[in-house]
């Protein structure tokens, strides 16, 4: 009699869930796409109420609404759904933290499609096209990242703020380099009406970014730079230099070229503010700051999820004297580095 090899309580489960990992992405990204999350906080919670709200079918609204009960982002009791803790704060769009929009980027056919061959991604050891828009003038990838990021980051803008004590109202000049969405000069200047914000990237992406310090009611105090964070000339002066998201696009020896201009362009004892997913030394915890070296092996070239030893010796291999590390209200971290 044969047996099955190993413990007996292993089984293919894991296995299983993860091969089929996809649907989650496209269940919450279509729950997001057809609101469902409002219509439940608004009072639609049956059933036969969300199909009519949403305009689906029954059978459509209750397999998928089934689907979020078991993957934790509604609650089910009886016939009636209500959304979990993190959906109502984040995924309902009458929600001040609402977030929803990341999906627009994060579930972009152009990001979920590079790893159809992510065997010869491994093989090579670098993204075959991924990185190939990244460097474009006014990528479309960009804007859209832009347009959709600005809640996601709104948490961790606001954090950031805080830490660098922008209400105590110093007279700042500030340079945000690849600014996106803009968000944290922007928050940094709603903080403190004396922070001029210099925000440096592509035109298109600055149209986005200026949309939202308009919003925020700091555009007049809100200045672009357009261009490559590679190419165009900082300027001096600055007390604040953010990079915020940036540097895990790149290998060392890039970042080390945008360290070095960022040094430059700061005042003596000025500060880099740096925000990233920075996994322990072991690289594989926390889980989703480790996990984030997937998504720049498939897109980019040389980019990683660093941990803070490797991000200190690239600071002071800059020239910055002091570098201290903060853990974000989310997966993200912040480092604040002195000139």
């Amino acid at each position: 009699m044969t047996t099955a090899p190993g413990p007996a309580n292993v089984t293919p489960e894991r296995i299983f869930e993860t091969l089929n990992a996809y649907q989650k992405t496209a269940a919450l990204k279509t729950a997001i796409e057809l609101d469902v999350f409002s219509a439940i906080a608004a009072g639609a919670t049956t059933q036969a109420s969300i199909a009519k709200r949403c305009e689906c079918s029954e059978r459509g609204i209750r397999i998928l609404c089934d689907y979020l009960v078991i993957n934790g982002f509604l609650l089910k009791n009886g016939q009636e759904y209500a959304l979990a803790d993190d959906s109502a704060v984040f995924l309902n769009r009458r929600s001040p933290a609402y977030m929803g929009a990341a999906a627009n980027f994060l579930a972009l056919p152009e990001m979920m499609n590079l790893y159809q061959d992510l065997t010869a991604i491994v093989r090579a050891g670098t993204s075959l096209k991924g990185e190939q828009s990244t460097a474009a003038p006014d990528s479309s990838k960009w804007v859209e990242f832009a347009r959709s990021m600005s809640g996601l980051q709104g948490i961790n803008a606001k954090a950031v703020a805080e830490t660098l004590q922008a209400s105590a109202g110093e007279k700042w000049k500030v340079l945000d380099v690849a600014a996106g969405h803009g968000m944290y000069g922007v928050t940094i200047a709603k903080q403190n009406p004396n922070a001029e914000i210099f925000a440096l990237d592509w035109p298109e992406v600055l149209k986005v970014a200026h949309e939202n310090a308009k919003g925020a009611g700091v555009a007049a105090r809100h200045h672009h730079i357009p261009g490559s964070a590679f190419e165009v000339d900082f300027g001096k002066d600055y007390d604040i230099v953010l990079l915020t998201g940036f540097l895990h696009h790149f290998d060392p020896q890039t970042i080390d070229t945008i360290l070095r201009k960022a040094h430059a362009a700061l005042k003596p004892n000025g500060r880099v503010v740096t925000v990233e997913f920075v996994p322990n030394e072991d690289r594989v915890s926390p889980p989703i700051p480790a996990s984030f070296s997937m998504l720049m092996l498939g897109n980019t070239r040389g980019g990683d999820a660093y941990p803070y030893s490797e991000y200190d010796q690239m600071f002071r291999k800059a020239g910055f004297t002091l570098n201290e590390l903060r853990h974000g209200p989310g997966p993200q971290s912040f480092i604040i580095s002195r000139k």
